[in-house]
């Protein structure tokens, strides 16, 4: 009798393989499990696929929505950025990816899990830190750690071998994942940071050159630090980011070339678009500019990489991660009104923003005579600012003297 296990399968090259292996290497049952996170990618044919290949069955979920409203808003609302630069589109899909495995695992009664990470990446941390935290009993099988196909040449060997189709072509010299968030471009021509990559890799923005010549003007409406409304209508949460994506790609927004420090200890360089993501972003910080109090916002900005960090190395589930989050979200209860912005060539502009409880007050930041502040007040607060700076220029010169 063989180990019933759930495999996160994609139906390409490696998990194929893998569906394969696990059922001839490891006497596996493998059930098949795709996850439509907004790839924008034909699932339907994958269950003829899977079964072809071995698997007793494919399960295929939606999970557009959940992915939006659960894991990308509650990162937005945290303003989170890895390392200055990435705005974490793989690493907050993972976890999703994990806890509905992890569902379809009991609910197929299955003993193991398995994924297609390899031993070099962070995604196979991701995976198994999300199955210790929902499901600890059980198994997990990670192939790359554990069998001797060390290249592609062995893979595609095993693939002719045992019959599966491999599609391989030269003309995509590189590696891509793509969910509603981002999509990433690694490996191949870009392993070199020095190299540059062609036009045509990108395939959800334009080039800001080959953008429009007319700026494109939005307003985003915000409740709780969540995009609610585009242009005055309202959309769910995954809607709202896929009609981002749509215009901020069509005026050269969101591309990002970064050389990151994996969890795994080394660098790797990785090629980003993220449209939506980066406008939300812009927008977010420029509401929260006037309706989040100023403490609040310096302890927010000094805690955010720290839970970026969190979510890059595939914390989701961990305690500390949702304690910080119960804290960002407490703060972005306040953040609640619209942005205008202008997108051109790249750029995403701020151009207005209000809200209704706005802590910008005009009659005291105007430079003409306010009901509330009077100049005169500063003199005493300056004063003692400036008594520890003056003793110890004091001192300094007494020491000078001698």
């Amino acid at each position: 009798m063989g180990i019933k296990t759930v495999l996160a399968y994609s139906g390409g090259l490696d998990t194929s393989v893998i569906l394969k292996w696990l059922q001839t290497e490891r006497d596996c049952n493998v059930i098949a499990f795709a996850a439509d996170i907004g790839q924008k990618e034909e699932l339907g044919g994958l269950p003829r696929k899977a079964k072809k290949t071995g698997a007793i069955k494919c399960v295929v979920s939606d999970l557009r929505e959940e992915f939006a409203r659960d894991f990308i808003f509650p990162m937005l609302r945290a303003g989170a950025i890895y390392e200055d630069r990435y705005l974490l589109g793989t690493s907050i899909a993972r976890p999703l990816i994990a806890k509905e495995q992890v569902r379809i695992a009991r609910a197929e009664n299955a003993e193991a899990v398995s994924h297609g990470a390899t031993g070099k990446g962070n995604d196979q941390v991701r995976f198994e830190l999300t199955y210790a935290a929902l499901a600890p009993e059980l198994r997990v099988i990670a192939p790359w750690r554990e069998w001797d196909l060390g290249s592609r040449a062995e893979l595609l060997q095993f693939a002719k071998k045992h019959g599966i189709p491999t599609p391989v072509t030269s003309a995509k010299p590189y590696s891509s994942d793509r969910n509603l968030f981002h999509i990433s471009y690694e490996g191949g021509v870009l392993e070199s940071p020095w190299n540059g990559y062609k036009e045509d890799m990108f395939l959800i923005s334009v080039s800001p050159e080959k953008a429009p010549n007319k700026p494109t003007v939005i307003e985003i409406g915000f409740k709780a630090g969540n995009p609610v409304t585009l242009d005055g209508k309202k959309y769910s949460p995954y809607e709202i980011i896929d009609r981002l994506n749509a215009i901020g790609g069509r005026n050269g927004v969101g591309r990002a070339d970064v050389v990151e420090n994996r969890v795994t200890g080394m660098k790797s360089r990785g090629v980003y678009e993220t449209p939506g993501g980066t406008i939300l972003h812009e927008a977010r910080l420029a509401l929260e500019s006037i309706t989040l109090d100023a403490e609040v916002a310096n302890i927010r900005r000094e805690l955010m990489p720290r839970y970026s960090r969190m979510i890059y190395a595939g914390y989701w589930f961990a305690p500390e991660r949702i304690l910080l989050q119960s804290l960002f979200d407490e703060a972005a209860a306040a953040v609640n009104g619209v942005v205008r912005l202008k997108l051109y060539k790249g750029n995403v502009m701020v151009m207005g923003r209000k809200s209704n409880n706005s802590l910008y007050a005009e009659n005291i930041s105007t430079f003409e005579r306010g009901s509330m502040y009077d100049h005169a007040d500063a003199t005493g607060f300056i004063r003692l600012n400036a008594l520890r700076l003056k003793i110890r220029g004091k001192l300094s010169r007494n020491e000078r003297r001698k």
